[in-house]
């Protein structure tokens, strides 16, 4: 049953005001944190990346240096990540089974939570990675009113790994591009198609997106207690 992994990385980074993927961390892209842990993943067989059309020389360096051999392309991303993940699902290799889509400025996956989505995936035909939210909800209406405080236990904050039976992925992103559907990650694709359910698994608080500068703080703050547990 074979899998590939897409590695989404285009995105120009406005909020950092440069291209994220690429800023160092401890040492290294922070994309090649992801890269190198999809690639130490005994279940992905190969991995395609989507990066801007500017820098992929740049990525298909990294990919050689932290890919485990398994980069089979690196496509261009389009102008939102949705595009960006349709290019890559268009270039896996044909045999592929099951995707699973992670965010290139997510750097601290492990190997444990992409075999854990894509187990659950193999049950259920898609599954994400999330957290329960810890802080109470409100959604606003006009106004600024209050319109309901969710019940907190029903709350969980996406991330990824996220996992899918590739053709469940495919004929969603194909529906959301018929129809001019967008969606916020892969997940809502998915659910919104109809296509299967989609389970949740608890992922990691350290599984953090990088963003913003304070995000890249902490990032800093985590690669260095990594760093210092492996040493």
């Amino acid at each position: 049953m074979s899998v590939t992994a897409i590695l989404a990385a285009a995105g120009r980074g406005t909020r950092l005001g440069q291209r994220k993927q690429l800023l160092a961390l401890a040492g290294k892209p922070i994309v090649a944190w992801s890269l190198a842990a999809l690639g130490d993943c005994a279940r992905v067989d190969a991995i395609v990346i989507s990066s801007e059309d500017d820098e992929r020389d740049r990525f298909e360096r990294i990919a050689r240096e932290y890919g485990q051999g398994k980069v089979r392309a690196v496509v261009a991303g389009g102008a939102r990540r949705q595009d960006s993940v349709l290019a890559a699902l268009r270039r896996v290799p044909p045999d592929t089974r099951f995707v699973i889509v992670h965010d290139g400025a997510r750097p601290f996956v492990e190997v444990e939570l992409i075999e854990r989505c894509l187990a659950k995936a193999e049950e259920t035909g898609a599954a994400i990675a999330a957290i329960p939210v810890t802080d109470t909800i409100k959604r606003v209406g006009d106004g600024s009113v209050i319109a309901v405080t969710p019940p907190r236990e029903q709350l969980w904050a996406a991330q990824t790994p996220q996992a899918f039976a590739y053709s469940i992925l495919l004929e969603a992103h194909e529906r959301a591009l018929q129809d001019g559907f967008l969606g916020t990650d892969d997940a809502m694709l998915v659910e919104w198609a109809g296509l299967c359910p989609v389970t949740v698994i608890e992922g990691s608080r350290d599984n953090i997106k990088i963003t913003t500068t304070e995000d890249l703080a902490l990032a800093e703050h985590i690669a260095a207690r990594a760093t210092s547990v492996r040493s």
